[in-house]
C-alpha cells in the first residue's frame, strides 16, 4: 500500500523553536521582560528564588495567552460566547471596550417576589 500526503492548512503556523509561534514568542518575551524587572527587584533584596519563580510564571502566562484558545465550559456563560477564539483577541476586545467607557445593560424582569 502506498503513502499519501494529506494537504493541510499551514497558514499562520510559522513555528520558532518548535513550540513558539511568532505571536506566542512575542507575548512570552513581553511578559518575560516584566518578569526580569521583578527578578532584579527581588534579587537586590536577596530573594533570588522568588524572582525566578515570578519570572517563570509571567513567561508561562505570556505563552498561554499567545498560544491557546478560550475553551468552552458549559457552566460559564462567558466561555460559551467566546469559545474557540484566541485568548489575546478576547483580552484586546475587552480592553478596547472598557477604554471607550461602554457599558452593558441587562433587563431584569420583575417577579412577584420583587414587588
Amino acid at each position: 500500500m502506498g503513502t499519501y500526503n494529506l494537504p493541510r492548512s499551514v497558514k499562520g503556523e510559522g513555528r520558532i523553536l518548535f513550540i513558539f509561534s511568532t505571536k506566542s514568542l512575542l507575548y512570552t518575551g513581553a511578559l518575560g521582560l516584566v518578569g526580569v524587572l521583578f527578578f532584579m527587584l527581588f534579587s537586590a533584596i536577596g530573594l533570588t528564588i522568588v524572582g525566578v519563580v515570578i519570572l517563570a510564571i509571567l513567561a508561562l502566562i505570556g505563552f498561554v495567552i499567545g498560544t491557546f484558545k478560550v475553551p468552552e465550559i458549559a457552566t460559564i456563560e462567558f466561555t460559551k460566547k467566546t469559545s474557540g477564539e484566541a485568548i489575546d483577541d478576547v483580552i484586546k476586545r475587552a480592553f478596547f471596550f472598557k477604554m471607550k467607557n461602554r457599558k452593558i445593560y441587562t433587563l431584569k424582569e420583575e417577579t412577584k417576589d420583587d414587588r
